[in-house]
Order: C-alpha cells, then structure tokens, then sequence
C-alpha cells in the first residue's frame, strides 16, 4: 500500500511538473522549465541530469534495481523527463544535447520494451516510435541501433531487424559471424512468422548466402 501510495504521488508531481514546463515553454522560458525538470529528478531520484548524462544505460539500470527486481515504474519516470528535456534543449537551439538526450530516452525506452515493463505512466513502443520519427534526421549510434535490432526481433519485425543488422556489419560494430547467428535463429521460425515479419525463409537463406560468401572473400 505504502509503495503504492509513493507512485500515486510520484505521478501527481510528475504531472504536475510537467504541466509547469509546457507553460514555461509556452512563455519561452525553456531555461525556467530545465530547472524544474532538474529539481523533480532530484526529488525523486537523487539524480541531475548532469549525472544522468554520465551514466550509462546498465549503471543507470543497477541503480534503479533492488534485490535483483528492476524499478521499471522509475525508469520510465527518467526515460519520460530525459524525453522532456531533449525538446527543451532543441527549442533552445542546441542541437547536441537535444540529440544526446533523445538518443538516452530511445535506449531507457528499448531497455523497458525487451524487459517487458508494463506500461505504467505511458507505453513503451509508442514512445520508441515518436523518439525515432525525432530523431530520424540524424544518424543513432551504434549502441542505440543495436538495441532497436534486438527490439525488433523481439517485436517480430524481421525486416527490421535485418535493416539494422546489415547498418551495423556496415558501421563494423557486429561480425558477420553474430550477423549469421542471427539469421539462423530466425530460421527456426515459422514460414507464417517470418512471412508476417516481412522476411520470407528464401531472402534469410540468400542473406546467409552472401554473408559465406564475404567471409571467403
């Protein structure tokens, strides 16, 4: 009752927060809304958005778990306002942070979409789907593609996830040895899945064909 209580109030003030930064934003006091944003996850979490910034994905992940259960409600809490504060550094004009904070977002979101958070404050895939059409301007990184190949897979979009393992063999960051592992494991699915995922067993076995054939090379 009592951690049910905890959250109620959490996402009263949540709101409440954000409600305060639209009107900010509104006013054109984006810099007013950033510090409203730094004092809740301060709040909340013991966490600025500098030290966000300097953590990563599985530290940030190892502080929000307790007895080996992950606090998916609080994840999404920071996944939420690190969103929040990426347009808030876009409509200021600065493009670096802005993208930082997005691509952040996108992984936290990813991250809570393969552990299967439920979706408690928003929903994971819907948010992963608006941060990509933000973000689709700019190029991810490596990290952020490899965890969109894994939530495709996971989501049963195959030809998706062979899109971005192909990016990846490009950027050199997987090996067509994991490249081939991938695709025998979508192999052992069923010729209705993969045709549902939009990649029919025939492009997989050509796929592997020419993956062999590069590794001879």
């Amino acid at each position: 009752m009592f951690q049910r209580d905890y959250f109620m109030r959490m996402i009263g003030q949540m709101t409440e927060a954000l409600g305060q930064v639209l009107g900010l934003r509104k006013q054109m006091k984006q810099e007013e809304a950033l510090l409203v944003l730094d004092e809740l996850l301060d709040k909340h979490f013991r966490l600025s958005s500098k030290l966000i910034r300097s953590l990563s994905d599985e530290d940030l992940i190892n502080i929000m778990t307790t007895n080996g259960v992950v606090d998916t409600d609080h994840l999404q809490a920071i996944a939420i306002l690190m969103k929040q504060e990426g347009v808030l550094h876009g409509e200021l004009g600065r493009e670096a942070e802005c993208y930082e904070m997005y691509v952040r977002s996108l992984r936290l979101f990813v991250h809570l979409s393969l552990m299967g958070a439920e979706p408690t404050i928003v929903e994971p895939g819907e948010q992963i789907n608006e941060l990509l059409e933000l973000l689709s301007a700019y190029e991810l990184p490596s990290p952020a593609k490899r965890l969109l190949m894994e939530w495709h897979e996971a989501d049963g979009r195959y030809d998706l996830t062979e899109n971005m393992m192909y990016e990846l063999l490009e950027a050199k960051t997987i090996s067509p040895e994991e490249a081939s592992a991938i695709y025998r494991r979508l192999l052992g699915l069923s010729d209705e899945a993969l045709a549902a995922g939009g990649l029919p067993r025939e492009e997989i076995r050509q796929g592997m064909a020419d993956l062999e054939s590069a590794l001879k090379a």
